[in-house]
């Protein structure tokens, strides 16, 4: 039986709430690092690096949150933003030209940013760990789906920044030549990298706000995989607020995964084991 552990995107939320719930299951007795492969894309792309590091959740979260006590709120074109998220989610538009839109006009940011560098930069390590991971990024400029591996030969910070670079948020992440935006410009969870596996979780923070369709069609994809997507729940999403990208979320997000875990733990248990 081999097992996938796929992670979603969901800004600074979605990183406190994954890592909350991680620990929270493993404290259980579930433990989702046991994976034979960790899928992550934008905020997943954090935690299951540090998953794959086995890095101290708990500890890791506090630390950041301390670091960036007190941080603004980024400064963005909310115009430009929303016209992004427009064409991610219009299932009316070819999704290879949604994508190139989207490269186009995150292309178009030529803002600071280090706050992204320092998300990455906050790793546990910036070697490549040796279990398998995948992580997700969109070539901003054709819109294809890029999977970065350790066997890719790129830098794991830059992999995960351009992992999470939100488009329109911050500029797009150099690597070899090539731009790339946010994994989850492609889709929000990518759980179809998880075929070949038995048994799949997907956790996915902004379950409540994309579209289902997308991930049903990926798990179509699993050939009978038995599987299980989490959502955060009620409390979590009202911890999340309006929005996710928010430095004073980690503790709060991290604390509702935490709480969630309980509720969820038989659920998971059913599939995981």
């Amino acid at each position: 039986m081999s097992r996938a552990l796929v992670l979603g995107g969901g800004g600074i939320a979605g990183i406190g709430w994954e890592a909350g719930l991680v620990t929270g299951l493993r404290e259980a007795g579930v433990d989702l690092g046991a994976a034979d492969l960790v899928v992550g894309t934008s905020a997943g792309s954090v935690v299951g690096t540090m998953v794959r590091q086995g890095a101290d959740l708990r500890e890791l979260v506090s630390q950041v949150a301390e670091a960036e006590a007190g941080a603004a709120p980024m400064k963005v074109d909310m115009e430009k933003v929303m016209q992004a998220f427009m064409f991610m989610f219009d299932t009316n538009m070819d999704r290879a030209e949604a994508r190139r839109k989207v490269g186009a006009l995150a292309m178009e940011v030529a803002g600071d940013g280090a706050r992204l560098a320092q998300i990455a930069d906050r790793l546990p390590s910036r070697e490549w760990p040796e279990a398998p991971l995948k992580i997700t990024a969109v070539d901003a400029e054709d819109g294809s789906l890029r999977v970065w591996e350790a066997a890719s030969g790129a830098p794991l910070p830059s992999v995960v920044a351009s992992s999470c670079c939100v488009p329109c948020v911050f500029p797009p992440v150099e690597i070899n030549g090539r731009r790339y935006i946010d994994g989850g410009v492609h889709s929000i969870s990518n759980a179809d990298l998880a075929a070949g596996h038995d048994r799949v979780v997907v956790i996915e923070p902004l379950a409540h706000l994309t579209p289902r369709s997308v991930l049903r069609d990926e798990l179509a994809l699993l050939e009978g995989a038995r599987t299980l997507a989490l959502g955060p729940d009620q409390p979590a999403i009202e911890a999340f607020g309006a929005d996710v990208l928010d430095p004073a979320l980690w503790i709060p997000a991290f604390q509702a995964g935490l709480a969630q875990a309980p509720a969820v733990v038989e659920q998971v248990a059913e599939v995981w084991e």
